[in-house]
């Protein structure tokens, strides 16, 4: 039940910012008879949505969320540890605490107080997995970055004069677009703003309302539509936004990886041979092989038709 609750919180990744992606679901007699995640904008909250469509249901049943339900009052509606109890809730599941201050245990003290049985850590890592861009803001102030490269086999991101479209096939980009509506925001630098004019929106049939904001890395002049980061620090001053992806050039990637920035990267590898290229990556801080050993560790892979996506966690 746990993980189904993270499956609706997924859902809701890249539209919930600056709140979490929650997922909730409401049991009784081990059938689902309600569930919830965090509504676009914020509100309502997943538990609330779950309340709500398990009505008079509720009473007697086990609550399942992936985050503790939040404790701190706000204008934008009450919160989901008075809102439980009111329902007759009589058990509480919770995969991890909110480490957002205002909550932080408090919304577990409320439930309990209240007379509901509470555990917590059940499918703790499948829940922090999923709302990882909210934990990143709140524990590190900045958004989770996962970093886009669309290489050839050996490592480059163009041909000698610039051209790079298409390296990679239709299923690869495919899966691009939902990454994108997974993220709260995109970010490119000056110079593929330039060449190419990047729309950056979101082309899967259903989905092209949640593209998300875009943002450029230049210490150029505004453009009207984009959002303007004068270097990669700024994405500390990003307090609505939970998941950034970077898909901006060689010099982009490397100025987030200079910077230790870089949570996750995405390499969507095809299979052609360049030869002589553009690389995708300059001087990133490096001056010993030692150094790069233990500081990336592969997380997932896929094949997408012709090509193949390779991911990588940051070991922090």
């Amino acid at each position: 039940m746990m993980l189904e609750a993270v499956r609706l919180g997924e859902a809701a990744r890249g539209r919930s910012a600056p709140n979490p992606n929650v997922g909730c679901v409401i049991v009784f007699d081990g059938k689902i008879v309600g569930q919830g995640a965090t509504a676009p904008g914020g509100r309502p909250h997943a538990e609330a949505a779950a309340l709500k469509a398990a009505g008079k249901k509720a009473r007697g049943a086990t609550l399942y969320t992936t985050l503790e339900p939040c404790a701190h009052m706000s204008e934008r509606g009450p919160t989901c540890a008075q809102l439980i109890p009111e329902a007759g809730i009589a058990r509480v599941v919770i995969g991890i605490r909110d480490p957002d201050p205002r909550t932080n245990g408090d919304g577990i003290k409320m439930l309990k107080k209240a007379g509901i049985e509470v555990k917590t850590g059940v499918g703790k890592q499948a829940a922090r997995d999923s709302m990882s861009g909210f934990l990143s803001r709140i524990e590190r102030g900045r958004p989770r970055i996962t970093l886009k490269l669309a290489l050839s086999i050996d490592g480059k991101v163009a041909l000698p004069s610039g051209e790079s479209k298409w390296i990679t096939g239709e299923d690869a980009r495919a899966h691009v677009h939902l990454e994108r509506a997974k993220s709260d925001m995109i970010l490119v630098g000056r110079g593929t703003y330039l060449a190419d004019k990047p729309k950056l929106d979101v082309r899967l049939p259903g989905l092209e309302q949640w593209s998300p904001r875009r943002a450029l890395l230049t210490s150029g002049e505004a453009v009207a539509g984009w959002e303007i980061l004068k270097s990669p620090q700024d994405v500390y001053r990003l307090h609505d936004v939970n998941d950034l992806l970077v898909e901006g050039g060689s010099a982009t990637a490397t100025a987030f990886l200079a910077a230790d920035l870089v949570d996750r990267i995405l390499i969507y590898r095809a299979p052609i041979l360049v030869g002589e290229g553009k690389q995708s990556l300059g001087y990133i801080g490096l001056d010993a092989i030692a150094d790069a050993h233990g500081r990336w560790r592969a997380s997932d892979g896929a094949r997408l038709g012709i090509d193949r996506l390779e991911v990588y966690e940051r070991v922090r």
